[in-house]
């Protein structure tokens, strides 16, 4: 069985192909390039190196975010439309889960995170179980504070994981202490073939005409709407 693994949630971008659970190529850059315009060419130039062609995909893997509102609609986008072209099933996991697994084998609580500003991220937070992980907290749009204030009441060692990470590891250390462990540079790059990985253990593929990106918050636009139509209640 073949798979297509993307994953554009964020800045890096991943591209994987997967034959019979061996990794054939993946090609993973942090470079803050538009992915518009890398994705698909990407993903073409995977398929010629692994040389394949694109109709002996057997499934895609996409990560669906969170993250940035225009890298994660790109990546979903591009899965969708070749998920229907090619009729073949579509599997969408969690960009931060993805990102987590490359802390698997951690003894303890893995936290992906990335930054959403203002003080605010996205993260989820979970444990290894067999090949996957499993959810502590669910993917979330929150506080910092309030999300270091959760972590606190477990006790437990935390692996914080992503490129985001330093942009608040002093906040972080300061409310957690001893219990902080950081990710290497090395781990803090998602991998689609951990999308791969994920989609693999997953039930059932995704409905493709519903299928949608999970941004875990609305957009700025949809929040100034809340706020015009609550002015005048």
């Amino acid at each position: 069985m073949i798979w297509l693994g993307i994953d554009t949630a964020n800045s890096p971008l991943s591209v994987v192909i997967v034959k019979d659970d061996v990794l054939l190529i993946e090609e993973s850059s942090m470079m803050k390039i538009n992915h518009s315009l890398r994705a698909m060419p990407a993903v073409e130039e995977a398929c010629r190196k692994a040389d394949i062609t694109p109709s002996e995909i057997d499934a895609i893997a996409v990560s669906e975010g969170p993250g940035s509102y225009t890298g994660v609609r790109i990546g979903v986008t591009i899965a969708k439309t070749l998920a229907w072209t090619l009729d073949k099933p579509l599997y969408g996991v969690s960009s931060l889960k993805a990102l987590a697994m490359n802390g698997q084998l951690f003894n303890g609580l893995v936290c992906s995170l990335i930054d959403a500003r203002r003080s605010n991220v996205y993260a989820g937070v979970y444990r290894a179980e067999g090949e996957g992980l499993v959810n502590v907290l669910e993917d979330q749009h929150c506080a910092l504070a309030d999300l270091l204030e959760k972590l606190q009441e477990y006790k437990e060692p935390v692996l914080f994981v992503g490129e985001d990470v330093k942009l608040h590891e002093a906040v972080i250390r300061e409310q957690l202490g001893g219990l902080v462990h950081l990710a290497s540079f090395a781990l803090n790059v998602p991998r689609a073939s951990s999308v791969v990985l994920l989609a693999q253990l997953a039930d059932e593929p995704e409905t493709v005409h519903t299928f949608t990106p999970q941004y875990k918050r609305i957009t700025e636009a949809e929040a100034n709407l809340v706020k015009k139509v609550s002015s005048h209640e």
